[in-house]
């Protein structure tokens, strides 16, 4: 049978830096004095620096406006059918300058599947449809598209491309991961769901899957499901937009299930055979509970805690953010790795790879 390697990785954010401007908002928001103090606390130890979005942050001072447009205006925020306009105009060409990253240029009528996943919009014509417009691929492309799965969707389009791959020797999958986390901001004064908002982001990242031996082999895949902790991490559509859950008993539970899975996860391997760990920094305190539960060293983690700082978390592209950090700096051939990323279920899902 085939195998499956990941070639290449490419990723795009807008050019708005917004962190500041969303903790300001946040301070603005909490009425109550011992809230904005721990929400203060938990900003400086969120090991976020930048975030990114399409939506520019208002000029200092503005009072009503959280961004320059008055997309969020206090007292306005907009309504879900708002929300996914925007999303329809944006995310093509964010998705567009990720597949352009890739530098497949006339290679791009070789595209034979498109294999698209996002959870912050919904339209149709989708955004495989505008890829395919946009970046040149033929007109009889295989599209699919992952809707609605969170963090984890990179995973599962991953394992999709593989099994297109493995079944097609001539298969050559772009999967494009797309979010516009910040098209859903809500106007609250809840500390936790402020907590929430702290982390997300805006971002985009296109790989290339095929039968070519370069790149990072894709060795396996498995799902650890903990359908108890199904309501950790929700994620429902409202009338002013996708109205996230994100429990604070999120860590610890994905804490409980590595250490009991990790043989699973690694298939019989140990923790010290893998050389390259692609975590998806679904926030400090989650890298913190996958270090602890596989009782890394300190420094296994260096790839996703720089993406984390520089980018926040994006949803669906953010493991691969970390993975095209990891493909930049030419690991050893041969080095092995375990790539892994959560979502609502509460389900973590791993992939096993290695250095080509």
């Amino acid at each position: 049978m085939n195998g499956a390697y990941l070639n290449r990785l490419a990723v795009a954010v807008p050019e708005n830096e917004v962190h500041s401007t969303f903790v300001q908002f946040a301070e603005r928001a909490l009425r109550d004095r011992r809230a904005r103090l721990v929400f203060g606390r938990m900003a400086s130890r969120s090991e976020i620096e930048r975030r990114w979005s399409c939506l520019r942050p208002a000029a200092p001072g503005s009072n009503e406006r959280v961004d320059a447009d008055g997309f969020y205006t206090l007292g306005g925020f907009p309504g879900t059918a708002t929300r996914m306009q925007r999303y329809a105009q944006e995310a093509p060409v964010l998705a567009a300058r990720a597949v352009d990253g890739l530098g497949l240029g006339d290679a791009a009528g070789e595209i034979t599947h498109l294999v698209v996943a996002s959870c912050t919009g919904m339209s149709a014509p989708g955004v495989d449809f505008e890829v395919m417009r946009r970046c040149n691929l033929n007109l009889s492309v295989e599209r699919n598209h992952l809707g609605f799965m969170g963090c984890n969707a990179a995973i599962n389009a991953l394992k999709l491309a593989r099994h297109i791959v493995r079944s097609e020797a001539d298969a050559k999958v772009l999967v494009v991961c797309v979010e516009l986390c910040t098209l859903h901001l809500q106007e609250s004064d809840d500390l936790e769901r402020l907590l929430t908002f702290l982390l997300f982001a805006d971002g985009c990242a296109a790989a290339l899957v095929s039968a070519d031996p370069t790149g990072f082999a894709l060795d396996g895949f498995h799902a650890e499901v903990m359908p108890e902790a199904a309501g950790h991490i929700t994620w429902s559509i409202g009338d002013a937009g996708f109205d996230m859950l994100l429990s604070g008993e999120v860590p610890p539970t994905i804490a409980a299930v590595l250490r009991s899975g990790s043989e699973r996860v690694l298939s019989g391997a140990s923790p010290a055979d893998i050389a390259l760990w692609a975590v998806h920094p679904g926030g400090r305190t989650v890298l913190d509970a996958v270090e602890s539960a596989f009782e890394l060293d300190p420094g296994a983690l260096a790839y996703s805690r720089g993406v984390l700082r520089d980018y926040g978390n994006m949803s669906s592209p953010t493991v691969l953010f970390v993975l095209e950090a990891m493909m930049r700096q030419k690991p050893a051939p041969g080095a092995r790795g375990c790539a892994m990323a959560f979502g609502p279920g509460l389900t973590a899902e791993t992939m096993l790879f290695s250095a080509v």
